[in-house]
């Protein structure tokens, strides 16, 4: 494990990314199975995850918060993403945005819950803002179960690059 631990969870630990890590993040959407419900939906190159690892030591910089490297406290595999960037839209301001990724070989064990409960726990203890949202596709039924089970509440329907979704918030 490298980094300094961001949030820990009984069974998780946030970390931030290290420069080499691109080729975990390629690794992480590296099939249709796992981006399907992304916007572009086409597996990762590795040249999008060092672009996508460069934006998110940028948002880290500028905003205090951005998705961390998540790794299982027990033996510190690495199983997905998680945490905060600011979404735009050109009427808004921008908020901030709760999202996360797990490898398919660790999907069904509770990690999504886990870790977003925790996330909106730790985002308003760290005062970010008053509220924040989140996507989902409107077939991706699991995490809208995540979503919903944290205490999120459905917004409305929301297109992003082309792609529908819908929008939940959360309000401290």
């Amino acid at each position: 494990m490298s980094g300094e631990i961001i949030l820990e969870t009984p069974r998780l630990i946030l970390t931030m990314w290290g420069k080499g890590d691109a080729e975990l993040i390629r690794q992480l959407h590296s099939t249709v199975e796992t981006t399907r419900y992304l916007s572009g939906a086409a597996p990762w190159t590795l040249e999008k995850a060092e672009d996508r690892l460069k934006s998110w030591f940028g948002e880290q910089a500028r905003d205090g918060v951005t998705k961390y490297k998540m790794l299982r406290r027990d033996d510190g595999r690495f199983i997905g993403r998680a945490g905060f960037s600011r979404f735009q839209e050109e009427r808004d301001r921008g908020e901030f945005e709760l999202g996360y990724s797990i490898r398919k070989d660790a999907w069904a064990n509770g990690y999504a819950t886990e870790i977003a409960g925790s996330l909106s726990d730790w985002f308003f203890q760290r005062g970010f803002a008053r509220r924040f949202i989140a996507f989902t596709h409107p077939e991706n039924t699991a995490s809208q179960r995540v979503l919903r089970k944290i205490g999120m509440q459905y917004r409305s329907p929301i297109v992003i690059d082309g792609v529908a979704g819908l929008c939940f918030e959360m309000s401290r």
